[in-house]
């Protein structure tokens, strides 16, 4: 809608400065979706099938998936929608219908930086293009073609007018630039503040349980994050480089000093322990076939149960399942064992 403004009603193409907005809109269209659909087709890069370390012995310090049939390499983490343990996984955005991690952050990253910048310049078309045809139809009377910029033209013949069906679709294209703006560039600075301590968004909570849990059993030992390098700069670098591609292969990082590389997955087999020595046995009483709103389970159930997306246990009456509840959260979460 932009381009269509531009060309018709604000900053005729055939000036300088209309020339020059109407190439900068190209290229902005341009690089949005460049990165856009590099995000979702290069994908996140996937643990191979069957992997494991080099060192034999270095699988006590690993978990181990069973979908895909290999250890986890640290920082990555099986997706269920994508089927397969992604390399240093960030979170699957269901925009790109992919996973953002290890080969595509970059990209991700790059489309939530140029979509705010590309939307501020959409919204200044359709301000501009609206006050001056408002200004226009004040001006000279509401039954005139004439436009604020045709003077400037040197072709001044009569071109497409600006009509309310232009005019509520301009307001429109205004409301979702401003929006788009707003709701992408929050997500660009949350990506961010996690790209310059070289974590992604599973880490960073990775890491808040892990102070959770010296804390609650009053251990003595300090958990030290061991990918952030200790320079914003050089953490920047291990996301954005100059050839485009992560450095790395995604399954070995460079570490800080102190740290080694299963420094972060013993700590998650700590977490791991921990939850269940916390879990707690229940048996199920009713049957439940795992719907989302569960009306038929009483009014206290409906109201009670979690808002998420994850998908809900198929439960029969008398399985068994072990439940545990996070420190900070509210949400119960279960993992079905059917004895």
């Amino acid at each position: 809608m932009a381009i269509i403004d531009a060309v018709l009603w604000y900053w005729p193409l055939d000036t300088t400065g209309g020339s020059i907005n109407f190439i900068m809109l190209i290229n902005w269209t341009i690089m949005i979706l460049y990165n856009y659909f590099n995000a979702m087709f290069v994908g996140p890069g996937y643990v191979p099938i069957g992997w494991k370390p080099e060192n034999s012995q270095d699988c006590m310090y690993l978990q181990y998936c069973k979908i895909c049939q290999s250890y986890k390499a640290p920082r990555s983490h099986h997706c269920r929608k994508c089927n397969r343990c992604v390399m240093k996984m960030d979170h699957h955005c269901p925009w790109i219908n992919n996973c953002c991690g290890f080969q595509n952050h970059a990209s991700f990253t790059l489309f939530l930086l140029l979509a705010p910048l590309g939307c501020i310049h959409a919204a200044f078309i359709f301000v501009m293009t609206v006050y001056t045809q408002l200004y226009n139809r004040v001006s000279f009377g509401w039954s005139s073609v004439k436009i604020d910029m045709s003077a400037v033209r040197r072709d001044p013949r009569p071109i497409i007018p600006f009509g309310l069906p232009a005019f509520a679709a301009s307001l429109f294209a205004l409301g979702l630039a401003l929006g788009t703006t707003l709701a992408v560039g929050m997500l660009f600075v949350i990506q961010m503040k996690i790209i310059i301590r070289n974590k992604t968004s599973i880490e960073s909570w990775i890491e808040e349980k892990a102070k959770d849990r010296i804390q609650y059993y009053h251990t003595e030992e300090v958990f030290i994050f061991p990918y952030d390098l200790g320079s914003k700069w050089e953490n920047f670098k291990q996301v954005f480089t100059w050839s485009g591609n992560p450095e790395g292969d995604g399954l070995e990082w460079p570490l800080r000093e102190g740290c080694h590389q299963y420094s972060l997955t013993i700590e998650q087999l700590k977490q791991k322990a921990d939850k269940r020595v916390r879990s707690v046995r229940y048996q199920a009483i009713e049957d439940y076939n795992g719907a989302f709103c569960p009306v038929t389970k009483g009014i206290r159930t409906f109201c009670t149960t979690p808002c998420t997306e994850e998908p809900r246990i198929i439960l029969r009456k008398r399985d068994h399942i072990l439940a545990t509840r996070g420190l900070k959260l509210v949400s119960l979460y279960m993992i079905t064992s059917n004895f």
